[in-house]
C-alpha cells in the first residue's frame, strides 16, 4: 500500500493566529513575517503528527492510494477519514497503461473512522498482473480551520506549542504526545485498529 498527497494544506488554512494568541505573543506578533513562518512550521508539524496518530485528514486536501491487491472482494477500507468523495479509480498494469474505471461501478461508504470503496454489484474490478490500482480521494473535515473538531484544533495548537517553547532545546524534541494532548485525540484513535484496511 501506498498512500501519498496530491494537494497540500494551504497556510492561509492554519491557525497562525490562534497559536500566536495562545503563545501570548501579542502584538509583537503581527507583521512580523519570519514568526508567521516559524509558527506556521510548527503548526505543520503538530498536525502531521496529530494526523498520524488518528488516521485522520483534519484539513481537506487530496490523496491517492495505490494498491497491488483488494483487502476484500467487494471492498476496500480507505486508511484515511472522514473521506468526503472518491474521484478517481484507476487500473494500472505493468506496462503502465492506465485504464480509468467507470463511476457507476462503486460507491464511496461514508464512515467517521473507516471509509470504504465498495462494488456496486458483486466484486471490485481484478487489478491486472504486476500492476496496481489506484484510488483518487479527498479526505479532511473540511478546507478551513474551523471546520475540524474543537477537540483536535486544540490538540494541534497544544502541540505546536510546545513545538514552538522547546525549539531551542538540545536533542531530537519532545520524546512523546503530553498527556493534554493524547486525552485529547483518544476518543479519535479508539476504532483506528479496526480500519487498518479490512473490507469487512
Amino acid at each position: 500500500m501506498v498512500l501519498e498527497e496530491t494537494g497540500a494544506v494551504p497556510g492561509a488554512a492554519l491557525a497562525v493566529a490562534a497559536l500566536a494568541d495562545h503563545l501570548r505573543l501579542g502584538t509583537a506578533f503581527q507583521g512580523d513575517a519570519l514568526q508567521a513562518g516559524l509558527l506556521e512550521s510548527q503548526l505543520r508539524a503538530a498536525l502531521a503528527v496529530i494526523e498520524g496518530r488518528t488516521a485522520k485528514a483534519l484539513l481537506a486536501r487530496g490523496f491517492r492510494l495505490g494498491l497491488t491487491c483488494w483487502r476484500g472482494a467487494g471492498a476496500q477500507a480507505l486508511p484515511v477519514a472522514p473521506v468526503a468523495a472518491v474521484e478517481e479509480v484507476a487500473l494500472v498494469d505493468a506496462a503502465g497503461g492506465r485504464v480509468v474505471l467507470e463511476p457507476a461501478r462503486f460507491r464511496l461508504e461514508r464512515d467517521a473512522h473507516r471509509p470504504r470503496l465498495v462494488a456496486v454489484s458483486g466484486a471490485l474490478p481484478v487489478i491486472p498482473a504486476g500492476g496496481r490500482v489506484e484510488v483518487s480521494f479527498t479526505a479532511g473535515f473540511g478546507a478551513a480551520w474551523a471546520d475540524v473538531p474543537a477537540d483536535l484544533r486544540q490538540a494541534v495548537l497544544l502541540l505546536a506549542a510546545q513545538y514552538y517553547e522547546t525549539r531551542h532545546d538540545a536533542g531530537d524534541g519532545v520524546a512523546g504526545l503530553p498527556h493534554a494532548v493524547q486525552a485529547l485525540i483518544e476518543r479519535w484513535r479508539t476504532v483506528r485498529i479496526l480500519g487498518g484496511g479490512m473490507a469487512g
